[in-house]
């Protein structure tokens, strides 16, 4: 945690009220994303209880499983889910734009100029928390390898048509998530917690309620009081007054109201199951209906709070004003959308349960620069930001006092000005230490040289001396506006803006014998083994 963070956390805690960690929102946020809100069973992670899904604030679709434990109605609400999610995906599919891009030519293995789609926009997902996020990705990993009756006619539990595309997408946006500055899945309280502290925990930060009681609380009632009521307030019925929806239920609820009203359904179905004559079964198919809408009314108590949590936090962030590099973070995300798009469309089989040693490695070094990476754009888009780097050392800011140009010793002088910077900031300098400043949108290097012995001045601040590097064209004499002048203000900083390409890693064709050797061309990923748990 940063001490900019750490500020804001005790002001909070003194003022009652979240403050804010930024100026700008640095995820992005579409008009139109799809919110998905699930709900679990109590004790068994992977058996859904209901869902409210939609891109409407005012007309979320519900869905719900009245007897978790049943195969057929975990499958129908799955497909009932493909139906909700797939049609928001594929409508983005199809808009698409030309973009050329460098791909290497296998002929010559030189780099070629060709022409590609990318798709205009991308779907987004916005679940309410990190659990969200790891249900999503658990939902995804028990769907993709499903076998329907189209693809195996014998397999004995087929499941509905579009239920394994379905899982290759979840699990594309669970992957993807993982990603730092990803924005294809977003979490609710990670978007509020980026751009808010609060006066509590990092884990009580985890629920929405909580946390949107301390940025946005009562009129006369402070944070603290708010989130306490949200977190354990209860009606007289003994059930909280803010249901987390996390996606685990609570436990009063479980075993109050949502056992008994799955118990009276399961006694419907089998008074339905037993009925002998046409005018019985009607009456007890009346029961059966009641029973099932009794178990939808109790799971959407459940579901609309937190609901109408996740748009309220969207309405939140969507009040900050964009950054500057959010677009371009977002343009990536687009780009993986086309991929995996392409990936579909093409055939290709579901991702595999475990990645080689090549494409891990891939993706762990992608990820580490994609963090790196997010660091430093942030800090650039924020001033607010930039102050916690500052205060780490990570950058100082200061006016130019002077400027004196001096050029290289060759054939062919280049410009290489020593510019004289005053800063109150302490930044860890020392010497060969590289400092980059942003010109144009691009990172302009220069050296660390020394300081200037100028008795500290009244402010106790000191004279930076660096030598500017690059980025002033190629003659003798700068470009215009490449070379600091006397008088400016400027921030720089001592991390790249730009992160280097990491070594080239090999073909998993040629993966050593020590990483496992090259991945088997016939292990296909076959569909989860029958046991006898599976029949119920």
């Amino acid at each position: 945690m940063s001490l900019i963070s750490t500020l804001a956390r005790l002001e909070a805690v003194e003022a009652g009220r979240a403050r804010a960690l930024a100026t700008v929102r640095h995820r992005h946020v579409s008009e139109r994303p799809l919110v998905f809100v699930p709900l679990t069973t109590a004790g068994e992670a992977g058996a859904p209880l209901g869902a409210l899904v939609g891109t409407d604030p005012a007309e979320p679709r519900l869905l719900v499983v009245p007897q978790p434990r049943d195969r057929d109605l975990r499958f129908a609400f799955l497909a009932d889910l493909a139906e909700a999610v797939l049609p928001y995906v594929d409508a983005y599919a199809d808009a698409v734009e030309p973009v050329e891009r460098s791909e290497t030519d296998p002929a010559t293995g030189g780099k070629v100029k060709v022409e590609v789609e990318l798709c205009l926009d991308a779907p987004q997902l916005v679940v309410p928390s990190r659990a969200g996020v790891e249900y999503v990705r658990l939902l995804g990993r028990s769907m993709r390898f499903r076998r329907t009756a189209e693809q195996d006619p014998e397999t004995p539990f087929p499941a509905p048509p579009r239920v394994p595309l379905l899982g290759r997408w979840l699990t594309h946006y669970g992957d993807r998530a993982r990603v730092p500055g990803s924005s294809l899945l977003v979490a609710a309280t990670d978007l509020l917690n980026r751009h808010w502290a609060t006066g509590q925990s990092s884990l009580e930060d985890q629920h929405l309620g909580a946390l949107l009681a301390w940025i946005d609380p009562p009129a006369g009632e402070s944070g603290e009081a708010a989130a306490l009521r949200a977190e354990l307030g209860r009606d007289q019925g003994g059930q909280l007054l803010c249901p987390p929806a996390g996606p685990a239920t609570d436990p009063a609820f479980d075993n109050r109201l949502l056992a008994p009203a799955i118990e009276r359904y399961d006694r419907a179905r089998q008074a339905l199951g037993a009925a002998e004559d046409g005018e019985a079964a009607d009456e007890r198919l009346g029961a059966l209906h009641r029973a099932e809408r009794e178990v939808r009314r109790l799971v959407l108590s459940q579901l609309r709070p937190t609901w109408d949590a996740v748009w309220r936090a969207l309405e939140l962030v969507r009040e900050l004003p964009p950054g500057r590099r959010v677009a371009d973070r977002w343009t990536r995300d687009r780009w993986s959308f086309t991929g995996h798009r392409d990936r579909v469309r093409a055939g290709e089989p579901p991702q595999p349960r475990r990645d080689d040693a090549v494409t891990a490695a891939r993706k762990l070094a992608a990820r580490e620069a994609a963090q790196a990476q997010l660091e430093a754009q942030e800090a650039l888009d924020d001033p607010l930001v930039m102050a916690g780097r500052r205060l780490a050392g990570e950058a100082f800011a200061g006016e130019v006092v002077d400027v004196t140009m001096t050029w290289t010793e060759s054939k062919r002088p280049s410009p290489r000005p020593l510019v004289s910077v005053r800063t109150d900031d302490a930044p860890h300098l020392g010497a060969g230490v590289k400092a980059y400043r942003s010109l144009d949108g691009r990172p302009q290097t220069a050296v660390f040289v020394g300081y200037e012995e100028d008795g500290g001045g009244a402010g106790g601040g000191r004279t930076v001396v660096l030598r500017v590097l690059d980025r002033m064209g190629r003659s003798r004499e700068p470009a215009e506006g490449s070379v600091p002048e006397k008088g400016d203000r400027i921030v720089w900083t001592l991390f790249e803006h730009d992160q280097r390409v990491g070594p080239k890693l090999p073909d998993p064709e040629e993966t050593p014998w020590t990483h496992g050797g090259p991945p088997r061309q016939d292990a296909a990923e076959a569909p989860d083994p029958v046991t006898p748990e599976d029949v119920l």
